[in-house]
């Protein structure tokens, strides 16, 4: 048998924790460059704190007003949220946004006949929020109880790599509805972006320069060129004589959030009225709750890889989302109408600028606040048309899907059983969200249509999601396939991430995910 050459092709190496990464998690850049990075992250965040409001106030009943004040609400909120996630949950650097997992469930309260009796649309709106917050404040327990009495410390520990590949990768790629279709409704705004977007990002980033600003502000850049050229348009009447539709996608002009928007307003808890209770309101929201504890599981892992930091372990997993519930919990109390997630186009932008800073992500939780109580500012970032946000996130959720397909290093893909599992989970965690969506736009009602509204909705949320789909196809196939096999456990993985299953197995675990303060002598991790 010849032997083999020194110089012949040699698989990549296995790394634990990525690498090329400029700032890790735990250090930080300059502090001139750290605040202009927790900005762009900031204004990547904007995208869905406006969508939701825009999509959902509306149908409530409230007009302008009540948009630029569930808007400023949900920012204040996603602040605070933030920082205890960065600070006492994970210690990952993400940002706590709006979850889309909750639409579908409040749509199905706002359109519940129950309100149709009030005639003043405003009276409407309090009634509709006030149905919104109590569900919110009761699902928002059932995170808790995962999260902080470690059931999703057990689910994490039979996690692998293989199973861990579709959950990141339909993290990202489960929202390609809101990229290029969105896009596509103003393709002379949107084009435009992802161009600019991907020239400064990818191309202009072989420059050698003493800091990569292309690479490192390329989303900054890219809007302020494309929203200045939107502007010119809008002022030279290109949208004058066009359909609503067109003039709504492509205007800077239309969302008469500035007008609307209050100089200085500080949100406030139970700012419209008391809560009320309602027990199929509260499953279904339930069920999104759930949704986006699996989602944000996926944020999670994307975000460690990106921050170049260890696997987190099931004991910080579970930690995180028993914050996340407080999340949920501060988000029904203030009227923000979703609860709480973690931001997967801001996962994509640690990848894009390669900073995965925790402190840049504090600092961004900063201009959340001073955006939503000085209304006005917020308003006018907010009233960059939505194509451009959807360009952003053509590259920014195929970071987050790229983290996934990552963790395929740790696998062996000359297994037949790896192969089924991977891209099974996949399609399936595509084409099952795929029906359940088509059939409600066709019908207008998820495929169970039964009496019980509630449980409709409980199937419709839990289905519409590619991750959740994914997660559970390939978990249910990594344990039940080959699980006598002496060869499946390092086929799927475990054995590189055996060492993290605790968290003081490895030494790097108290680097990346202790407590500040000497908290965790207090609140020990296992």
């Amino acid at each position: 048998m010849a032997t083999q050459k020194a110089d012949d092709f040699q698989p990549h190496p296995v790394k634990e924790q990525l690498p090329g990464v400029d700032f890790c998690m735990t250090s930080s850049p300059p502090w001139p460059e750290a605040i202009i990075l927790g900005f762009q992250h900031f204004l990547v965040m904007l995208g869905t704190t406006v969508f939701i409001p825009i999509l959902l106030v509306p149908i409530m009943g409230g007009g302008d007003v009540e948009k630029a004040e569930v808007i400023d609400t949900v920012l204040f909120v996603a602040g605070i949220n933030t920082l205890l996630q960065t600070w006492f949950g994970t210690r990952l650097p993400v940002v706590m946004g709006a979850s889309y997992a909750f639409i579908v469930p409040a749509l199905s309260i706002a359109y519940s006949r129950r309100f149709s009796v009030f005639i003043d649309p405003h009276q409407r709106f309090r009634e509709t929020m006030a149905a919104i917050q109590g569900a919110l404040i009761i699902a928002s327990f059932f995170q808790m109880i995962l999260g902080f009495l470690g059931f999703v410390r057990i689910f994490g520990r039979y996690l692998s790599p293989l199973s861990s590949v579709p959950l990141v990768t339909l993290t990202g790629l489960g929202f390609f509805v809101l990229g290029f279709p969105l896009l596509a409704n103003c393709i002379e705004v949107g084009l435009p972006a992802i161009l600019i977007l991907l020239l400064l990002s990818q191309y202009a980033s072989t420059m050698k320069l003493k800091i990569p600003i292309f690479e490192r502000f390329a989303v900054l850049f890219s809007v302020a060129i494309v929203w200045v050229y939107a502007e010119i348009l809008t002022a030279g009447g290109a949208y004058n004589h066009k359909s609503p539709r067109t003039q709504t996608s492509c205007r800077t002009d239309r969302s008469g959030l500035v007008r609307a928007a209050p100089w200085v307003r500080v949100p406030y808890p139970f700012q419209w009225g008391r809560p009320s209770f309602n027990a199929g309101d509260t499953f279904a929201i339930m069920a999104a709750a759930f949704v986006s504890i699996i989602e944000s599981i996926g944020v999670f892992i994307a975000a460690s890889r990106y921050g170049s930091a260890t696997p987190p372990p099931p004991s910080v997993l579970s930690r995180g989302i028993g914050w996340q519930g407080i999340s949920t919990l501060l988000n029904g109390i203030f009227g923000s109408l979703t609860g709480s997630t973690a931001s997967v186009e801001n996962a994509g932008l640690l990848g894009l600028t390669r900073v995965g800073s925790r402190r840049v992500i504090q600092i961004s939780a900063g201009f959340m606040f001073f955006f939503s109580i000085l209304g006005k500012f917020g308003a006018i970032l907010a009233s960059i048309p939505l194509p451009i946000v959807a360009a952003l996130y053509c590259v920014l959720y195929a970071y987050v899907a790229s983290a996934g397909l990552g963790l395929l290093q740790f696998c062996n893909l000359n297994s037949f059983r790896s192969k089924f599992i991977i891209g099974f989970s996949l399609f399936m965690g595509l084409s099952v969200p795929q029906y359940f969506h088509d059939y409600l736009l066709t019908s207008g009602h998820g495929p169970l249509h039964t009496h019980q509204i509630w449980f409709n909705n409980i199937v419709q949320v839990i289905f519409s999601s590619a991750a959740t789909v994914a997660i559970i196809v390939a978990l249910f196939c990594d344990l039940t396939m080959g699980c006598g096999h002496s060869s499946t456990r390092r086929d799927s993985g475990r054995h590189w991430w055996g060492k993290f299953r605790k968290f003081d197995t490895d030494t790097r675990s108290e680097e990346f995910y202790s407590l500040p303060y000497n908290l965790n002598r207090h609140f020990p991790s296992v």
